[in-house]
């Protein structure tokens, strides 16, 4: 037989040859698997190990808890001048579906950022957006760290760039796992969902840069831990711990479809059906001024009881929650009647505000579950900007371009009901209201202050608020009234409704406007 290049050959020859070539290959591979165990061995056994003691993961670690197993393909392990350059990053699965993800390794350098890192960070971003995937970036990291031997030379590619512009195409998610500064730290703010855990703290500059630049004198959880970072808006939410962050990122984007050209996944629940919500009348008072929990209502309303909230430390006199109904995922704006009234203060609207857009930007609809008494009024709340916060979140719900699906409980006063999409003639595919909902510019008692009524005109005021429900429906603000029972069938129902629509081809929303 002929050999390559047609030299004849004998066994022995062949024999030869093959055993020249293992020979060079052993050498290889054995180079080959010393680099990968350098980069493997990220800062030590003598940094790895207080941390496993104290129970926390290292950032290959924290991957494998990530991702399903075995599914992680690495990229860049032997970039930059240490250990994967600070940075584990790659492709692999969560429930089957590709993402990209990098984690900061704390361990290597303070998990800081050189060049072949920053180039890392633009390659997993630049993979998300041409393969349409998820990008969730793991934060425990100090920023820039300043050029050392063996980085590469030159400039690279911007990878906050790239992480912005995968905005409203991919989704996005950022765990905070430790401390993150400077650079790192931006990409939280950039992300859709953002988690931190308690002993997390994220900055701008840590303490002893603040120290030196302002002469404060704080300390980490002073200056960025989730007493700060959930209460600015930051960060969303705060898990118990490092398992538990990830498995909140894995919830979170069960919800989703992997980019803005694929629909949300539908799950069977086991509670797929319509069925009445008997407890309903209990939850909801039908005294208009009563406190409840709307978290209760939500639950009732949503297949199997559960959700996942978004945000529940900030603006929390509206909740946003993603769930499923008839299981289809859905994200939900609620007012909150158990924190200052369901009032929507600045903090709530902005909140409600980022939700909306990411819910249209992944085609969830969206269920608005109306109970306020108006947006905040007051001094304090004028000088917070509600007037500004207000039409963010109004402009955000009008230009919604998925399903709305509206119904007002008790009461939706003034731009309160705007914002929670109760105009009529606003795109909802269905909007309902609770028999005696009270409905207005604002509450009949204030009216009567404004206008200085008698006793008589006040008592008209009243009676024309308990009918505003009915004139309502008269004019067909609302499609109808409903019995609270309902309240799920109508919602499967606007989801029926909307079926032949939600099931065309998925593209990205395009965004026109400025938001205030």
């Amino acid at each position: 037989p002929l050999c390559p290049l047609g030299r004849s050959s004998s066994s022995s020859d062949r024999r030869l040859g093959s055993a020249a070539m293992t020979g060079d290959w052993d050498a290889t591979l054995d180079d080959l698997a010393q680099r990968r165990a350098t980069a493997h061995a990220m800062g030590g056994a003598d940094k790895l190990a207080p941390r496993r003691e104290a129970g926390r993961l290292d950032a290959r670690s924290r991957i494998g808890a990530l991702l399903d197993d075995g599914s992680f393909t690495e990229i860049g392990a032997l970039a930059g001048a240490a250990p994967a350059d600070a940075l584990v990053a790659g492709v692999g699965r969560i429930d089957g579906r590709p993402v990209a993800v990098g984690a900061e390794d704390f361990t290597t350098l303070g998990g800081s950022i050189g060049p072949a890192a920053s180039r890392k960070r633009w390659r997993i971003a630049d993979i998300a957006r041409r393969e349409r995937i998820p990008l969730v970036m793991l934060l425990e990291g100090a920023g820039h760290r300043p050029p050392m031997p063996g980085d590469p030379g030159g400039g690279g590619p911007g990878d906050l760039g790239a992480q912005g512009s995968l905005s409203g195409l991919v989704p996005m998610v950022c765990g905070v796992m430790g401390s993150s500064a400077g650079h790192g730290a931006i990409t939280a703010p950039l992300c859709d969902f953002s988690v931190m855990t308690p002993d997390a703290a994220i900055f701008t500059a840590g303490p002893p840069v603040v120290k030196a630049a302002l002469g404060e004198e704080v300390t980490k959880a002073e200056l960025g831990g989730p007493g700060v970072a959930i209460a600015s808006g930051v960060v969303h939410n705060v898990a118990a711990d490092d398992i538990a962050l990830l498995a909140d990122i894995r919830t979170y984007l069960s919800f989703f479809g992997s980019s803005a050209w694929e629909r949300p996944p539908s799950v069977d629940t086991g509670d797929t059906g319509p069925r009445r919500l008997d407890d309903l009348l209990d939850i909801v008072p039908r005294d208009g001024n009563a406190a409840y929990d709307m978290r209760l209502a939500i639950s009732a309303l949503v297949d199997g009881g559960g959700f996942f909230q978004v945000q529940p430390d900030f603006g929390s006199s509206i909740v946003c929650a993603l769930a499923r109904i008839g299981g289809e995922s859905i994200g939900i704006i609620a007012n909150q009647p158990s924190v200052i009234a369901g009032s929507i203060d600045v903090d709530a609207a902005d909140k409600a505000a980022h939700f909306i857009q990411v819910c249209d930007s992944f085609h969830l609809p969206l269920v608005f579950l109306a109970d306020n008494p108006g947006v905040l009024a007051g001094q304090a709340s004028e000088r917070a900007g509600i007037l500004r916060a207000g039409a963010r979140m109004f402009a955000a719900q009008t230009r919604a371009q998925t399903v709305k699906v509206h119904v007002t409980l008790r009461k939706a006063y003034g731009f309160g009901s705007s914002v929670m999409a109760m105009n009529p003639y606003d795109e909802q595919t269905l909007s309902f209201g609770f028999p005696g909902a009270t409905l207005g510019a604002m509450g009949a008692s204030g009216a009567g202050n404004a206008v200085g009524a008698d006793e008589a005109t006040q008592a008209e005021l009243h009676q024309a608020e308990n009918e505003s429900s009915y004139r309502s429906a008269n004019g067909l603000s609302f499609d109808d009234l409903i019995d609270p029972r309902d309240l799920r069938n109508v919602v499967i129902e606007g989801l029926a409704v909307s079926a032949q629509r939600r099931s065309g081809e998925a593209t990205p929303v395009a965004r026109t406007g400025i938001t205030p």
